[in-house]
Order: structure tokens, then sequence, then C-alpha cells
């Protein structure tokens, strides 16, 4: 069989990626909704939003560890029909906390069969000098896929309600499958007779220390930007709230899909710089300079709406100005014939502070009574998790 294209492959695993994600924003998108609509605490509403990368962070490494012995295509297939399954279901029946707890909880679980089992299959095919390019368009495909979900659920929340927003993300996730079956190629499989042991895997990833530093600042990235995504849209209808103008098309949905979309070449634009200046150097400054941002952010719900829409949008190329440089870093840092391990590892260390970061920001607004004290803290708690990423990168080699 002739070998696959890579810039075939990676646009389709790309396309097939964003169609997946159309239910990742959509719990968030509609956050203020559905905290009067079911009288949930900012406490409560964090965890829905946390069910849903604790999902993730429980089967991702099965799901992304396996795929070094097992065809990362079909862990995918798997994943986009869990994903079309969950957001059917939670249109149908998702009546408050409890059932859309559980029902996001599944959903994470579909992130986990198509993220890193696709990042491993754009890997495979694209060895090389260019390798890191290849995986910044995919994990940067993750901003197109979040930021779309957004104005999706936005848009169809006003013509149809919630019900149709979640029912029609459900069959772009079957789409995806759908795509994926008949068109991406199979991904490398260890061939050896060794036995299967995801521990020992991970132990031989924990033990690779420049691979862990990589994926360490990448669980503190992880904190920050999903403490963004998940209250940006509540802290921007704050905000809104406090205007004594009107704002004209500007809605907080809105804005959040061009705060992730801007993600896109924010990542890519990163990748390519720390190519140039050393990646190490990279991930610093810009982890230093989105937690000063964060927390300027987190100062200005007061301010003019147009100015807090400019800092949102300004946050929103530093959030996410490190993510590709950082997995693309523990990619090329992986040890031979344990790549998906590696990308389990770093995927579930990461999730599991994407798990965090958004129950412990609403904790936070509860315990400061919301308003604007409560949102400043909330930005400073993002911003210090954010932080911690500086720490571990220090030991990672340019």
């Amino acid at each position: 069989m002739p070998a696959a294209s890579p810039y075939r492959t990676t646009f389709l695993l790309c396309l097939a990626e964003i169609l997946a994600l159309a239910a990742i924003s959509t719990f968030p998108a509609l956050l203020p909704n559905f905290r009067d609509l079911w009288a949930l605490s900012n406490t409560e509403a964090g965890w829905i939003s946390a069910a849903y990368f604790g999902g993730y962070m429980l089967s991702v490494p099965l799901l992304a560890g396996v795929t070094d012995r097992f065809d990362a295509r079909k862990v995918m297939v798997f994943g986009a029909i869990v994903g079309a399954a969950a957001a059917l279901f939670f249109s149908f029946l998702a009546g408050g906390f409890w059932s859309a707890l559980v029902l996001r909880f599944i959903a994470g679980i579909s992130l986990a069969g198509v993220y890193m089992p696709g990042l491993k299959v754009v890997s495979d095919h694209t060895e090389g000098p260019l390798q890191s390019r290849f995986v910044s368009f995919y994990t940067s495909s993750f901003s197109i896929g979040a930021s779309l979900s957004f104005l999706m659920s936005g848009e169809i929340y006003r013509l149809l309600g919630w019900r149709w927003a979640f029912a029609l993300s459900g069959v772009s996730a079957a789409a995806a499958a759908a795509l994926i079956l008949a068109l991406a190629p199979p991904a490398h499989i260890r061939s050896n007779s060794e036995r299967f042991s995801i521990v020992v895997d991970f132990r031989v990833v924990f033990r690779t220390r420049k691979a862990l530093s990589y994926i360490l600042g990448y669980t503190a990235h992880m904190w920050e930007l999903f403490g963004m995504r998940t209250w940006i849209v509540a802290f921007l209808a704050f905000s809104l709230s406090l205007q004594t103008e009107e704002t004209g098309l500007w809605t907080p949905t809105r804005v959040a899909f061009l705060i992730n979309l801007i993600g896109l070449p924010a990542s890519i634009g990163g990748n390519e710089l720390a190519r140039i200046i050393g990646r190490r150097k990279l991930v610093a400054a810009v982890m230093i300079g989105s937690a000063a941002i964060g927390c300027l952010l987190g100062l200005s719900p007061g301010f003019a709406y147009g100015w807090v829409v400019v800092l949102a949008l300004v946050y929103g190329v530093t959030v996410v100005g490190d993510s590709a440089a950082l997995t693309a870093g523990a990619v090329g840092a992986a040890p031979e014939g344990y790549r998906g391990a590696t990308l389990a590892v770093h995927s579930t260390l990461g999730f599991a502070a994407a798990f965090a970061g958004p129950l412990a920001v609403g904790m936070m607004l509860d315990l400061f009574g919301g308003g604007k004290v409560g949102w400043a803290a909330a930005f400073v708690c993002m911003a210090a998790g954010g932080l911690t990423g500086v720490v571990s990168l220090a030991k990672a080699k340019k």
C-alpha cells in the first residue's frame, strides 16, 4: 500500500477532529442559561463542566495508551460514536444537575477516543523534520472545533433552544465517525511479542525526563486554558450586565467563538517561533505574558464592553500560544516505540488539570460571592495554575 500523503492525512484528521468537537463547548456556551434554568450554583456549574474533562482524564490512559498496539483510527471511530450518543441523550434526557453531570462525563470519554488517537495517526504519517508543523496543525484545529462549538451552540439556542444545540452537535460527531471510517489511513502498531502493559509503558514515559517536562508544562497550560474556556461566556455575560449602552452583535457566545478561533494562528505561530528561538524560551515567555493578561482581564468587567472584548481576544492569543509547542515537544521527546503511551500520559495529566481548573474557578466565584471581586479572584486562580508550567519547563532543553 503506498504511503499516505502527510498533507492529505493531516487535513482529513483535522476535519474529523473539528466535526467530533461540535459538543465540547455546548455546556460552557450556555452555562448562564443552565445556571438560571436549573438553579445551579457556580460550584455545581463547575462540576458539570469538570465532569467532561473527568470522563476524558479517566479514559484516555486506556484509549490513547493502547494505540501503540491497536489501530488508533478504530479508537477514533469509537470515540466519535460515543460523542454522538452522549450529545443526543443530553438533548432528550438532561433535566438537572445529576443527569447533566453523567452525560457530560460520557461526552468526555468521546474526546479521549478522538483527540490523542487522532494525533497518533497524524504523527505516524508525518515523520521527519516537519513533523512538529503537522502536529501543530492538528492540535491547533482543536481551537477551530471549540470555537465553532461556541458559535453553533449560541446561534442554535437563540433559534431553536438548547436541546437542538446538543442534538445537532451529535449529528456532527456521527459525521466525524463516518469520515474516519471511510478515509483515514491506519496508524502504525508496535509489532513485538512483548506483553502489553499500560503501567509498564507509562513508567518508561515517566523516566524520560525531557518528555515529562513538556507534559508537566502542558498540564499547567491546560488548567488556565480550560478555566478560561469554561467560564468566558459567563464572565462576558456578567460584564454585559454592568453596561449602560447596547453592545450590538457582540454577544458572549460570538465573542467566545472569536476568542477560541484566534487560538488557531496563535498556536501554530507559537510552534513556528519555538522552532526558531527555542521551545523552552517561547513557552516560558507565553506563560508569563498570559498570566499577566488574564489577571488584567479579571479586573476589567466594569470597563467599557469594547475594551473587555479586546482584552479577552488578546488573552485568547496568549493562553494558547504555547499549546502546539508543548505538544510537539512531547511528541518529539517520546521514547522510541512509546509515542502512544507518551500522548496518553500527556493527555491524562493535562486533562486532569482541565478537570480541576473549571471547578476551582467556580469555587472561587462562590467563595468570593461573585461580582467584580469574585471574577478577579477567578482569573488569578487561572493564572496561578498556568505559571507553574514555567518551573517544569526550566528542565526542558531547547
